[in-house]
């Protein structure tokens, strides 16, 4: 297993983004809807890219992947089982469940893990695919889904937390091939849905409405084979963002897009930074002394819940009491403990997290939970003085390309060890 050892760090240059990991997956399992061959470039080269394409792989896909593009062709097997060794590692899997359905009308699909942030339950995915006409039950860790076709409805997919993104992608590709059309309301209007969408219309699909919260899918026959790029990675250019704060470091954030960032970018501005935006890139100055904010996650274009942990990091140095209020995973906070155990003063309770800014952070050995708490601890480390050892940094590489590499390029001191 490997750690990070990290020492105080000023960064300095230009990074640039990698391809999004969360729009890759969806359109990944989107090919599943087609017997043609798609071609998907920008796909990052990542833990969680392969283990979609170990599982389609068993799903009968023969799948090349070289210099960040997929080429994904269908051999004879039918095969409609996503066995739990591989789901149970990344709940991004379960969206394997609509289109195999759609297009095998069976699927047998584990229920999903993933990262620690709190129970993520997958009703609405179930409730949606029920409504097009499927049969499904739950048994022994497995759900078995069946249907000889599906009717398009009128789908309302709203949760106790909001809209679902990943239920909002099940049902989509699962609609493209229903009979009928399908309008699924409350509808997840992520910049990664309007990916999946419009890799689905390269398809054939017919889609209208993808990026708000009432979509429309009139479903085909058919669907044919894609060539498609999928977006920047959003999470990764507000982590760099972070990190910029944290550090008090000017950056240039290339190869992404700031109108998927507006809300985080509106945050940076309210903690003193100053943010320059073009059409692809963004330029960070930070401020003398970082203000104190009020953060609250929501569904986009709400601050992202992916950007939480991070965004912490720096609001432990601000001048002044901070307030981040978690309304799409309320436990998401196992980060709170590890900054603290760096200085930072973090009260917990409930959805919320109460931030006192200190002087200065200092160097300690700490955990990683999960994916995004991973990326809070490496920012921290890169601000905190002395010496600091992140442990369990696989959660790392299952979201972020060859993030200590870029980091060594912008001037941290940060290395990776056994």
């Amino acid at each position: 297993m490997d750690k990070f050892i990290i020492w105080n760090s000023s960064l300095k240059g230009e990074v640039e983004v990698s391809g999004s990991k969360n729009a890759s997956l969806p359109i990944m399992a989107a090919t599943l809807l087609t017997d043609e061959e798609c071609r998907i470039s920008g796909v990052p080269n990542l833990r969680d890219i392969h283990t979609m394409i170990k599982i389609l792989e068993g799903l009968g896909k023969e799948i090349k992947f070289q210099d960040g593009t997929l080429i994904v062709k269908s051999k004879k097997s039918r095969s409609y089982t996503a066995p739990y060794p591989l789901v149970r590692t990344m709940r991004a899997s379960f969206c394997v469940l609509g289109p195999l359905l759609a297009k095998r009308k069976k699927a047998k699909v584990s229920l999903p893990g993933g990262c620690v942030i709190g129970p993520r339950p997958v009703d609405l995915h179930i409730k949606g695919l029920r409504e097009l006409g499927a049969n499904i039950k739950i048994e022994r860790g497995y759900c078995l889904a069946e249907a000889k076709s599906l009717i398009a409805r009128h789908i309302f997919l709203g949760g106790e937390f909001g809209s679902s993104v990943l239920a909002t992608a099940n049902i989509l590709m699962a609609s493209t091939l229903a009979k009928g059309e399908t309008i699924i309301e409350s509808s997840a209007c992520e910049p990664e849905i309007v990916d999946l969408a419009s890799f689905l219309k390269k398809m054939g699909a017919e889609i209208i409405g993808e990026g708000t919260p009432l979509i429309r899918v009139r479903g085909k026959k058919s669907l044919g084979g894609a060539e498609f790029t999928v977006i920047p990675d959003r999470i990764e250019a507000g982590t760099f963002l972070a990190a910029s704060l944290a550090t008090y470091s000017p950056l240039t954030i290339k190869n992404t897009n700031p109108l998927h960032l507006t809300s985080v970018i509106e945050i940076a501005k309210k903690m003193g930074a100053s943010v320059k935006v073009n059409s692809f890139s963004l330029f960070i100055k930070p401020p003398s002394y970082i203000k104190p904010v009020s953060i609250t996650t929501l569904p986009y274009p709400g601050f992202p819940t992916d950007l939480q942990a991070q965004f912490m990091v720096p609001l432990s140095l601000a001048k002044g009491v901070s307030l981040v209020t978690e309304k799409v995973f309320p436990d998401r906070f196992m980060h709170v403990a590890e900054l603290n155990r760096m200085g930072a003063k973090i009260s917990r309770s409930g959805p919320y997290a109460i931030i006192e800014g200190v002087g200065s952070l200092y160097g300690a050995e700490v955990m990683a939970s999960d994916l995004r708490a991973s990326a809070a601890l490496v920012i921290a480390g890169l601000a905190a003085q002395g010496k600091t050892e992140v442990l369990r940094i696989y959660h790392l590489d299952r979201g972020y390309f060859h993030l200590e590499e870029k980091l060594k390029k912008l001037g941290a001191k940060i290395k990776r060890e056994r």
